[in-house]
């Protein structure tokens, strides 16, 4: 079924109203077990294969927190320049749902791990756009529901639904922004930017993949206005589990044309859940919005206090990795990059891919031209993200190292490319068995030079006459008689010599 909405155009609402954000952004930890059991959380394994008596909810079946989850949330709190709380507590938040077999969901609430931090925001143009952050609280995910018998795959005309309690129980990180004001125009893009830019933290502090297609990182948009010059909040509706960067900018621009129209028309907004729409960037009604009293939050019994020394977390603190905009201002000042150039390798999705080719023997000029240019396009062939190509920065770094070896010219180096891309396998694997390494064989490549300027006596005159560009109609005769693989840097050689 398709909802219609009456939208006002963007313009009109900035003039009008001030659009307020919330952020809630679940970030899913990479540890091999559950926040709370024993059991795996491996992502993609056979529906309810990795469960127990505790993500089951079974009766008796006492929880036992994950200690390298705690580390782990304390490492994202400081990487949010958060405060970090000596002592913090797990308490129950209440609730019915299908795939929560406990109904209830071990989270944090009044005493959460991190709180009072920022993130630095980098926009389009640049500018940096500090979002403070609320808190940042370790929780247990949810199970997954699959619909079935509906157009949508959603909840909205399914005839079944199937229960996977195999994420029950991974451990997430919770982390909320403080309310974002004044960012008028600008709100789609900070909320985008934002969101891409705690995706590359959380990655480059080994803590998670991050992979919002997969789930293992979402967003909850908030958003209500408020007219220009009011101080109190409008009622804010909730945009929940949007899966790509893109999306969240999209969800945020909808739902400000739309509650400017709503409001206009003298309606009402309704402090609800909503679900965001890939097909065409709209947002629909959910549920009504329960607030924090609704959950009954109350500490768990089950769980002790979590005690964070301080002189554990220095020690945590000293792990931290380079994060990624203090690498990123080193790079582009070794690489001497225009802001312009860097911002168009963050946009592309291509920086960290560059620096991990450079880190496997390639120069960046080597890196940034297979990545920017052959590589970029095949990702556009396969309507994909760069890092999702089947091939890793290494296998680049071994076929730029192959073409400097002089066993591939760069004709033959694509071929590669494309078999390690189809899955034939390694790159040395791939130029093996499609017999693409350059022919070494002088005897053959002089013959076939040979063979070329007998065929091709005017252009032998023009050579020997000093036009040394007729050349390369021979470099190309010598090049599909040797089905691209002659050395060039030989054949120029033998044509030179044969042409004096």
């Amino acid at each position: 079924m398709t909802v219609s909405y009456d939208l006002m155009d963007f313009e009109e609402v900035l003039e009008r109203f001030d659009p307020v954000m919330g952020l809630e952004v679940h970030v899913e930890l990479a540890t091999e077990t559950k926040m709370f059991s024993a059991s795996s959380a491996f992502f993609g394994a056979e529906p309810n294969s990795h469960v127990d008596p505790v993500s089951l909810g079974l009766p008796g079946a006492l929880p036992v927190v994950n200690a390298k989850g705690v580390e782990w949330a304390i490492k994202i709190g400081l990487a949010l320049n958060c405060e970090i709380a000596e002592s913090s507590r797990f308490a129950r938040k209440n609730y019915f749902y299908p795939d929560q077999p406990k109904n209830y969901q071990i989270s944090q609430y009044d005493e959460p791990i991190a709180h009072d931090g920022y993130l630095d925001v980098v926009l389009d143009d640049g500018e940096i756009y500090r979002v403070e952050i609320e808190r940042a609280h370790m929780e247990e995910d949810t199970g997954k529901l699959t619909h079935l018998g509906g157009a949508t795959g959603r909840l909205q005309g399914a005839t079944s639904s199937l229960v996977d309690c195999n994420r029950a129980g991974v451990p997430l990180i919770e982390i909320v922004t403080k309310p974002i004001e004044g960012a008028g125009a600008r709100a789609p893009e900070v909320a985008r930017c934002y969101v891409a830019a705690l995706r590359e933290l959380v990655v480059a502090l080994g803590v998670s993949d991050a992979r919002m297609d997969q789930g293992s990182m979402r967003c909850d948009s908030n958003l209500s206005l408020r007219p220009i010059g009011q101080k109190e909040f409008g009622t804010r509706t909730e945009t929940k589990n949007i899966n790509s960067v893109r999306s969240v900018e999209q969800a945020v621009r909808f739902e400000m044309m739309r509650q400017a129209q709503v409001i206009t028309d003298g309606g009402t907004i309704r402090q609800e859940t909503r679900h965001y729409q890939e097909t065409d960037g709209s947002t629909t009604a959910g549920r009504i919005k329960e607030t924090a009293e609704d959950y009954r939050y109350f500490n768990d019994p089950d769980l002790p206090p979590v005690i964070a020394p301080r002189e554990w977390v220095e020690e945590i603190r000293a792990t931290l990795p380079e994060l990624p905009w203090v690498r990123k201002e080193r790079i582009q000042k070794e690489w001497k990059l225009s802001d312009e150039e860097m911002r168009d390798l963050v946009n592309a999705g291509a920086l960290d891919l560059i620096i991990d080719t450079v880190e496997a023997g390639t120069t960046p000029s080597e890196a940034r031209s297979w990545w920017v240019s052959y590589l970029t396009q095949k990702a556009n062939e396969k309507g994909v993200e760069l890092a999702a190509l089947e091939i890793t920065p290494a296998q680049v770094a071994r076929v730029v190292a192959l073409i400097n070896e002089g066993k591939l010219t760069n004709k033959l180096a694509r071929k590669a490319v494309d078999g390690v891309l189809e899955g034939e396998g390694d790159v040395d694997e791939v130029v093996k068995n499609r017999g693409l390494e350059v022919v070494r064989d002088d005897g053959a490549i002089e013959k076939a030079v040979d063979e070329a300027l007998a065929a091709n006596p005017d252009i032998v005159e023009k050579i020997k006459g000093g036009n040394k560009k007729a050349g390369g109609a021979i470099v190309g005769a010598v090049m599909k008689a040797t089905r691209g693989k002659a050395d060039p840097a030989l054949v120029n050689k033998l044509i030179a010599e044969k042409c004096r």
